[in-house]
């Protein structure tokens, strides 16, 4: 399954600049990755224009957000990951309180059209 979800940065170059190597290839920390993976995300890009983030995921049937989420928390390597990520971020003005990442809904699908 497909899911896109939404992030900004603080606008500041130099943090977006820092916020970028964190996430060159081989830079995040193989606890992150791992996690990550063990949650049953097969694939994860971050995409970037501006300060706005979009990142694509894709799960397995065995992804279950809520489990990943207790998962995260309880694991202090990607507890100290996301404490330095924060120092970039913040949420997207549309964004549901107590949330980081934004899930955007899909409103079209070309197969879904006339002519599929």
């Amino acid at each position: 399954m497909l899911h896109v979800l939404l992030l900004d940065l603080k606008d500041d170059p130099a943090g977006i600049a820092e916020y970028e190597r964190w996430h060159a290839a081989g830079a995040v920390p193989a606890a992150v990755t791992a996690s990550i993976r063990r949650a049953g995300i097969e694939d994860m890009r971050i995409f970037r224009a501006g300060n706005r983030l979009v990142m694509l995921m894709e799960t397995g049937a065995a992804y279950d957000p809520a489990a990943k989420a207790a998962g995260d928390a309880a694991d202090p390597d990607v507890q100290a990951w996301e404490t330095l990520m924060d120092r970039f971020q913040q949420t997207i003005p549309a964004a549901v309180p107590g949330t980081k990442w934004t899930e955007a809904g899909q409103i079209f699908a070309l197969h879904e059209q006339d002519g599929a």
